[in-house]
């Protein structure tokens, strides 16, 4: 039976989807419809012909999630485009899933119990769980035989130990609601770091990693033998390095400063923290890092005041979790602007030669957008990018969930 997983990333409004053939390791198909909803919802629709690929973009009514994965199922087995004959060519699906809460600490066969863990970290991630349950929920509908898989972001931070992920708050804030450090893009770190020592050749158990995701939502995680054991992302994912529109790390009382000044309420506050701040907030031009540099390079002070927060804050964090493994073996940068941004790159790797950072420019301009290792023959520490692949790590985690439950 081909082994082709099907992958599914459902939003408030969008279904982002990937049909990966796991014998070739090969995409099949790939692509996202957004404003799923309304009148006009738009379809991006990537797949192989032939011996390369064509893409297609179409308009039409999706008024629920179910439609849209229904669509993407008939795309998928259609007379001219298809990429599959019968339903039954999808081996498993598997979906992403934003919380998993202390229960999952890693992926999960889809069952009642597993969709009403789900529904009960609602509270936690509220944006995300809901529809991510819905897409669940949709599939089980249209193609009920069909074995699904929940890959967390979370489970990867689940080895994050007590004494890191508690904060100190009264207990009773963690015994009573579950408020401790979760992390998340734990997908994104988990492949980094495997991927990373796969191509240094060596035993991701015996190696120090610290992988900075950076993109419009940022976050840094160091790994040790293999395991998460710190994250800048907390309870939600608003806390840590400086992002898009997210303030990350803040003094909390500002928070409650500002509220009584502007009598702001709280879902007012929680919106300027999560969609006007960051980036955006500083530089008051955008949260598209790419538009800040080159307004900074034209001699925009703001701009490059948020250039410069946002890589004092990561490299803040580099020597802090350093210090938390002992050491450092390997440095990556991951997600669009870790894996494409020079510029950022250099900034970050500037004056650590006492932690064993030695950049190498011209391999720092040559590695954009691809694997590659940016750091000096001599460097202590391997200074990488690798771009991510989340939807790899989900499409394997689903294929060996799966096997695992053929194989009882």
């Amino acid at each position: 039976m081909k082994k082709n997983i099907l992958i599914l990333n459902c939003g408030s409004s969008s279904v982002k989807y990937e049909l990966m053939d796991m014998d070739n390791s090969g995409i099949v198909a790939s692509g996202f419809i957004e404003r799923v909803g309304m009148e006009d919802a738009v379809i991006h629709h990537h797949y192989r012909c032939g011996d390369g690929y064509s893409d297609i973009k179409t308009s039409k009514s999706i008024p629920r999630h179910r439609e849209a994965i229904e669509f993407i199922m008939n795309l998928l087995m259609d007379d001219e485009i298809g990429v599959i004959e019968d339903i039954k060519d999808i081996y498993g699906i598997g979906h992403r899933v934003v919380h998993g809460g202390e229960k999952h600490i890693e992926s999960a066969y889809i069952t009642g119990e597993v969709k009403q863990d789900i529904k009960d970290c609602i509270d936690l991630a509220p944006l995300h769980n809901p529809h991510n349950l819905t897409g669940i929920e949709a599939c089980e509908k249209l193609i009920p035989d069909h074995h699904q898989v929940a890959v967390f972001d979370t489970a990867f931070h689940q080895t994050i130990p007590r004494h890191t992920y508690i904060y100190a708050l009264p207990y009773e804030a963690y015994s009573k609601y579950g408020i401790r450090k979760y992390g998340f893009h734990g997908t994104s770190h988990q492949y980094v770091a495997s991927r990373a020592a796969e191509m240094l050749g060596k035993p991701l158990e015996k190696l120090k990693i610290i992988s900075c995701h950076l993109g419009n939502g940022a976050s840094a995680c160091a790994v040790k033998e293999g395991k998460s054991i710190d994250t800048s992302m907390g309870f939600t994912p608003l806390s840590g390095l400086v992002m898009g529109t997210r303030c990350g790390d803040i003094d909390p009382a500002v928070l409650l400063y500002l509220m009584n000044k502007e009598a702001f309420s709280a879902h007012e506050m929680s919106v300027i923290i999560n969609r006007h701040s960051g980036l955006f907030g500083i530089s008051g031009v955008s949260r598209d890092f790419r538009e800040i540099l080159e307004q900074a390079k034209e001699g925009h002070d703001r701009s490059q005041l948020a250039i410069d927060i946002f890589a004092y804050r990561i490299k803040k964090y580099i020597g802090s979790y350093a210090a938390a493994m002992n050491g450092l073996d390997v440095l990556v940068f991951t997600a669009g602007i870790g894996e494409n941004s020079v510029e950022l790159r250099d900034m970050v790797c500037s004056e650590m030669e006492y932690l064993g950072i030695d950049l190498d420019r011209k391999r720092n301009e040559k590695y954009t957008g691809t694997e590659g290792i940016i750091s000096a023959a001599d460097s202590k520490v391997t200074v990488m990018t690798l771009p991510t692949d989340e939807e790899f790590m989900i499409a394997r985690e689903t294929l060996r969930i799966i096997g695992e439950l053929k194989n009882v």
